[in-house]
């Protein structure tokens, strides 16, 4: 079905396509094909009643595959179904411009091969330069040592003496560490955690056996979430269950709660999604019914549960289990109102956003993804280790979309937010996958031997 056929010039194609509604694009295109939805459903995999409820809009159509075949089905140029951007006005405004941000990586698909190809000069230069420092110091860092963390959970050996523990040096470690965690201060937090665990084990023993437990289950509750930043999964599971063991010895039940999401993250990256799913959602019921704690704090760590939940479920390819849990977590944030910064752990509307972005790179809607990312504002997000993970998340979603460039720039932008945080293996794994475009990425070489991909 050509340009030229009298269904594009049809009053109601044009208000579809005004309405960029999918569902009534694909219906107008498969009646002009004289295409039922049964025979339809058996070329792309679909009921006809599935079909039929997409078409009519009771059901979303997001699926990027489904909408490739569809496409490929009944002729439907694929920008009008969202799977081509629409050509825009030039989006930079100088192409000298150094700075990575939404504008210049949001922008313009029409840009040409050399603007981008500046651009991108640009951007690595300034990220090496202003970043890194000179280029003799561009060696891909050493992955931050935990040695003196496996020491303690095995062996459980302290080259130094602790001091005497107080209850106000136990909290200032506790603060020191999550916000070594939200700065991306990683190689600090890897060398101080052993000691500040040590310290408020001591705590216990000295008459503050509840301050104590909760310091305790804090601090495996960093250690854990910062084993999975090192994809040291095996360690992660322990210090997990170190984490929930201290909190259920004496602690709040906001404690109690955000260590069950620790060992819901530990159970999935062992690959145990369902087992996974069900502890953080179990958990972010019983909070449901407490009325110990402060409410801005429950619906915090619920959200967070619910969250965390979701992405499991995506992870699992359980695309209805995904979209409603992570419905939940919107729900609490609606109650929230705000973003906020709690515990160490930040949740609100942003955050969920954010996990919707890694939803939907997980479920293959890349396009919806990038959709997402576009109503986050990085700048305005409270944390380092946040603004990192929003440029990472972008970079995959670009990645997937089959756009080196944009991905390539998303990635600079993480580290310039993030320097630490870059040396993930995922960021690794898409830094040695644009080395095949290194003729129109300048300076991907070098990025990718600073991430330890060419290590």
């Amino acid at each position: 079905m050509d340009n030229t056929h009298p269904l594009w010039r049809s009053a109601a194609m044009r208000d579809a396509l005004a309405r960029r509604n999918a569902g009534a694009i694909v219906r107008l295109a498969r009646r002009a094909a004289d295409v039922t939805l049964a025979e339809l459903g058996e070329q792309v995999g679909y009921t006809a009643a599935s079909l039929s409820r997409m078409e009519r809009g009771k059901q979303p159509m997001r699926d990027v595959l489904l909408l490739q075949k569809l496409a490929a089905c009944l002729d439907i140029p694929p920008h009008l179904l969202g799977l081509a951007p629409r050509q825009q006005r030039a989006a930079f405004e100088r192409t000298d411009d150094t700075r990575v941000g939404r504008h210049t990586l949001f922008g313009e698909e029409g840009d040409d091969a050399v603007r981008r190809r500046k651009l991108l000069a640009g951007l690595a230069g300034a990220t090496t330069s202003t970043v890194l420092g000179p280029p003799a110091a561009a060696h891909a860092p050493a992955q931050p040592s935990l040695s003196g963390l496996e020491d303690l959970l095995l062996h459980r050996q302290h080259v130094h003496p602790i001091p005497d523990p107080t209850p106000s040096a136990v909290t200032a470690a506790v603060s020191a560490s999550r916000g070594d965690f939200s700065a991306c201060r990683y190689d600090t937090l890897a060398r101080a955690l052993p000691a500040r665990i040590a310290l408020a084990q001591a705590l216990g023993a000295h008459g503050h056996p509840e301050q104590a437990a909760t310091a305790v289950a804090e601090l495996y509750t960093t250690a854990t979430r910062l084993c999975i930043k090192l994809g040291e999964d095996g360690l992660a599971a322990v210090t997990a269950d170190r984490a929930l063991t201290a909190a259920l010895s004496g602690a709040d039940a906001l404690t109690v709660a955000e260590a069950h999401r620790m060992v819901s993250s530990a159970w999935r990256r062992q690959g145990h999604h369902s087992r996974a799913t069900d502890v953080a959602v179990t958990a972010a019921r019983q909070l449901t019914a407490d009325r110990t704690c402060d409410v801005t704090e429950r619906l915090s760590v619920q959200g967070n549960l619910y969250a965390t939940a979701a992405y499991t479920a995506a992870k699992q390819g359980d695309r209805h289990t995904a979209h409603a849990l992570i419905a939940e977590a919107e729900a609490t944030a609606g109650q929230l109102g705000h973003d906020a910064l709690l515990r160490g752990t930040v949740f609100g509307p942003s955050q969920v956003l954010l996990h919707q972005v890694s939803i939907s790179h997980l479920l293959g809607d890349a396009g919806q993804a990038i959709a997402h990312a576009r109503r986050i504002d990085p700048a305005a997000l409270p944390t380092t280790e946040r603004q990192g993970r929003y440029w990472i998340d972008v970079a995959r979603a670009f990645g997937q979309w089959g756009k080196p460039d944009r991905c390539y720039r998303a990635l600079l932008a993480a580290e310039q937010a993030a320097p630490q945080e870059v040396r993930r293996g995922s960021v690794r794994t898409m830094a040695a996958d644009l080395m095949r475009h290194d003729r129109t990425l300048p300076g991907v070489r070098a990025f990718a031997h600073r991430v330890g991909a060419l290590a």
